[in-house]
């Protein structure tokens, strides 16, 4: 498995780079990294290949496709096991209103990065979906205001 520490300045340059823009083409990555669109073309692929770079994709505007909420909803499970656990985790994995899910240690055993439409379709969420679900016991849920910061990309030195 490929660490940061075995990247050189030019693998780093050129993933910060295709961080910010994937659609760039080894040519435009050449120019910028002063490398040959070739060399360039050698290293995207063998990261690709090495699964540094894992996926590319288009980043849609939640707005303009009609989800203006963003929820963080926070769950606790109705008993901990591992049979419970993955009956909520293929649960949250078939739900496509959830952009992140993660397991917690503390108080709470999931936090949840829910888009809706409006309250309704949260309250809609919550009501029909989450709390009627075996594996769910308990659910808390908060509307974003403002986000501040919202990134896909990594901290590259």
């Amino acid at each position: 498995m490929r660490r940061m520490s075995d990247l050189d300045r030019f693998d780093r340059a050129i993933l910060s780079l295709l961080q910010e823009d994937a659609r760039l083409t080894s040519a435009d990555l050449a120019e910028k990294v002063n490398l040959s669109a070739s060399q360039c073309a050698r290293r995207r692929a063998r990261l690709e290949a090495e699964g540094v770079i894992e996926s590319y994709h288009a980043r849609l505007s939640r707005e303009r496709l009609g989800l203006g909420i963003v929820n963080i909803i926070t769950v606790t499970l109705s008993t901990h096991n591992r049979d419970n656990a993955e009956r909520f985790r293929r649960l949250v994995t078939a739900l496509p209103e959830v952009m992140e899910a993660h397991a917690l240690t503390g108080e709470m055993d999931y936090l949840l990065k829910v888009v809706t439409t409006d309250l309704k379709g949260l309250s809609a969420f919550v009501n029909e979906v989450l709390l009627p679900h075996e594996s769910v016991a308990h659910v808390k849920s908060a509307i974003v205001l403002e986000t501040l910061k919202e990134t896909t990309a990594l901290p590259l030195p």
